[in-house]
């Protein structure tokens, strides 16, 4: 007899689930399917030819029944492209692979089989050696992430963008787990301290704590730093207030807990937690691409489950921390579905397997890069001259005020410090003299100018203009 193909086995299935107008359950199918046709197989197939569009769910959970698509009757062996298929509603694209993890996560519980942590996951992975983005996806990511501020010092696009940034991530990654405050309602609160008229005070400091945390990256760049430390402050900041028991926050947790609506149960030793945190940490610092780290940090801080609540909201910031030092555009999770992601994480939780938060991360990162297209146009190309005399910028333009001497080429000249080579002079006296024609009481503090020193120089050089 011969071999039934996968597209075979495809369009039986469509033909089983005939035009049925309530659709058919999985036991039904099973039925007609007869013994020898496995469950998870079945699944699977099923799952792929939802994002295929020719069947669709209807229900949910055990009431889960499948209906054929109408515009697909009649078409017989109308297979899509393998890779990433159109999403349904309320989701993100997913590869087979990404299908396949859906499918499973979405039985109810008592079909999942119990699962504890396994060290072994980590273990598989070697920095630099592993990865679970491939070398291709990680060249596209950083085409698209790619920021004018790309040669500026660590930390300079996510201050740029410090007030949309705010924002978008405080808002999403709250709306990830729950909140119901709007994005203009979050920006209200962040921008005017208003908080939302009829919202849990719990909701209003749940994103009141995301925006201290990004500020603690990002406006001071030595504290973005892939470390145990930077872990433990970040949820410290998250968990602000939220806890049952305050001295929970910013600490690595002493009891066991449960995932809601997982079988999989964490490692529940707290010494234990502790050295696991260490090493994923060491693991992630050790990965030199941004990517390959952030998503590395999306995946092992929330299985290892360190504190008693908040690991996910941790693990999301954190695996901000890459893009923050490498001058790339921020992941803001803006307008990630929370079904989606819930169903990433039970198949990390659960399988071990990763494709399902992959698909939902180069999408989440695609979409993001797209919020911040009008930003990163605004933005001014950044002076790599200035950049790299701003110590002789500061120096000459201090001394010529401090001096009490006009801002012209000749006094720029002779203090022109040795720093800059004889070959720049010009085009450093032009750069002091620009920065004059800028210069006010309000930016002199930059120079380390005190507003007195530069009334009175201002009164004497620019006819107190």
């Amino acid at each position: 007899m011969p071999r039934v193909t996968p597209q075979q086995e495809l369009d039986v299935l469509i033909e089983l689930i005939g035009d049925a107008p309530d659709g058919v359950g999985i036991n039904a199918i099973e039925q007609k399917l007869g013994d020898g046709y496995q469950r998870r197989t079945l699944q699977r197939r099923l799952a792929l030819l939802v994002e295929q569009h020719r069947i669709e769910m209807l229900g949910e959970r055990r009431a889960t029944r499948y209906r054929r698509m109408l515009e697909a009757a009649g078409r017989s062996g109308a297979l899509a492209q393998p890779s990433l298929q159109a999403p349904a509603q309320d989701y993100v694209p997913v590869s087979a692979e990404g299908a396949d993890i859906r499918a499973y996560v979405s039985q109810s519980r008592h079909l999942r089989s119990p699962v504890g942590y396994r060290q072994e996951f980590l273990e598989q992975y070697h920095p630099n050696h592993t990865a679970y983005l491939p070398p291709g996806l990680r060249e596209q990511l950083h085409t698209l992430g790619r920021s004018p501020a790309d040669q500026m010092p660590a930390g300079t696009f996510a201050k740029d963008i410090l007030n949309r940034l705010l924002i978008d991530l405080s808002w999403a990654s709250s709306h990830l787990e729950g909140n119901t405050y709007s994005r203009l309602d979050t920006e209200r609160l962040i921008e005017y301290g208003q908080a939302a008229e009829g919202k849990d005070a719990l909701e209003t400091q749940m994103i009141l704590n995301h925006k201290q945390a990004i500020e603690y990256l990002v406006l001071t760049p030595e504290n973005a730093q892939v470390q145990s430390d930077t872990v433990i402050a970040l949820h410290a900041f998250l968990s602000d207030g939220l806890m049952a028991d305050p001295a929970a926050v910013g600490r690595i947790r002493r009891r066991a807990v449960e995932i809601g609506g997982s079988v999989y149960l964490p490692m529940a030793l707290p010494q234990r937690l502790e050295e696991l945190l260490g090493i994923v940490v060491q693991m992630a610092a050790e990965i030199t691409d941004p990517f390959e780290q952030a998503f590395f940090l999306m995946v092992h801080l929330p299985y290892l489950q360190p504190f008693e609540d908040v690991n996910k909201r941790v693990s999301r910031l954190t695996a901000n921390i890459p893009f923050i030092r490498h001058n790339l555009c921020p992941l803001s999770f803006i307008d990630v579905p929370q079904q989606a992601y819930v169903d990433a994480m039970l198949g990390v939780y659960e399988l071990n397997r990763v494709e399902l938060l992959r698909d939902l991360f180069v999408w989440a990162y695609e979409r993001s890069c797209q919020q911040y297209v009008a930003v990163k146009q605004n933005l001014v190309p950044p002076d790599i001259f200035r950049l790299r005399h701003r110590q002789a910028l500061a120096e000459v333009v201090s001394a010529i005020v401090r001096q009490d001497e006009p801002a012209t080429a000749q006094s720029v000249q002779s203090k022109i410090p040795s720093t800059v080579p004889l070959t720049e002079h010009d085009h450093f006296v032009q750069l002091v003299l620009a920065e004059f024609s800028a210069l006010h009481v309000g930016n002199a503090v930059r120079f380390g100018i005190r507003p007195l020193e530069f009334s009175a120089w201002q009164s004497n050089h620019q006819g107190g203009a």
